[in-house]
């Protein structure tokens, strides 16, 4: 009984050591989370077989907070200039339960193009109302900082760092709105993990559609409103969970300013 239990045990434990083999040596799947995350963790998260570990909790990420943040600004359609930000959402997510902790959101009013176009409102679901009356961005700025010293993300100890769906938030919408306005930029908006190419990393392929096809890609329902910033950074972040819940680690991608 104890030899027929043995040679059992050894059967399955060369099935198993033959599916990882074959795991690891997929040409499909090989070398997706390489230079990003745990390597031998993240392909067989991608393939699916996420550890016992991975599963019940998250593995360790390098950051204390997420910050996921997503603007939406006045637009039009040819573009307006310069664009001004009227809607400014963050979600501290805990980096390591990936779970919402705490929500900052403002609108905020615009200055040099205080009327929102028809384009504008049926793009975002913003309307004049929401804006109009509301704080500047110096004000929200301000604000932003009162809540990050609250949320005790000002902390030297505490590593945090936004999160982005795209570099253009960070990059090119809040730096030359201060240009514009004369207005420092903290130095904690100075880096970012961009979300399309963290996802790429992880699933192999580029999320043309931005949060459409990163949900697609993730058998993930859409959560509320294209376009409107709260709801797109509940996306971010759901879809931040999903790929960590598959032992996936996420690293800073911009360069340094």
């Amino acid at each position: 009984m104890v030899a027929l239990v043995h040679t059992t045990a050894g059967k399955l434990h060369l099935k198993l050591l033959s599916r990882l083999r074959n795991t690891l040596h997929s040409p499909l799947r090989c070398g997706i989370f390489q230079g990003y995350g745990s390597t031998t963790t993240g392909k067989l998260a991608s393939h699916g077989f996420a550890s016992m570990a991975a599963m019940s909790s998250f593995p360790p990420q390098r950051y204390h907070y997420f910050l996921v943040l997503d603007f939406e600004a006045t637009c039009d359609k040819p573009q307006i200039h310069p664009q001004e930000i009227i809607e400014f959402p963050i979600l501290k997510l805990n980096g390591r339960t990936m779970e919402i902790e705490s929500t900052f959101h403002m609108y905020v009013q615009p200055v040099v193009h205080p009327q929102l176009t028809p384009f504008c409102t049926e793009l975002t679901g913003i309307i004049q109302a929401m804006v109009d009356g509301q704080p500047s961005l110096q004000q929200v700025l301000e604000r932003v900082d009162e809540w990050m010293a609250k949320e005790g993300l000002l902390d030297p100890s505490v590593k945090s760092i936004f999160v982005t769906c795209g570099d253009w938030d960070l990059k090119v919408m809040l730096p030359g709105q201060c240009q514009y306005l004369g207005l420092p930029v903290a130095d904690y908006f100075k880096q970012w993990i961009n979300l399309k190419k963290a996802y790429s990393f992880a699933m192999g392929s580029w999320p043309k559609n931005g949060l459409l096809d990163m949900n697609k890609g993730l058998n993930l329902q859409h959560i509320g409103r294209p376009h409107s910033g709260i709801d797109d950074c509940k996306n971010i972040a759901n879809i931040m969970k999903t790929l960590a819940h598959r032992g996936f680690i996420f690293k800073q991608t911009s360069k340094p300013f």
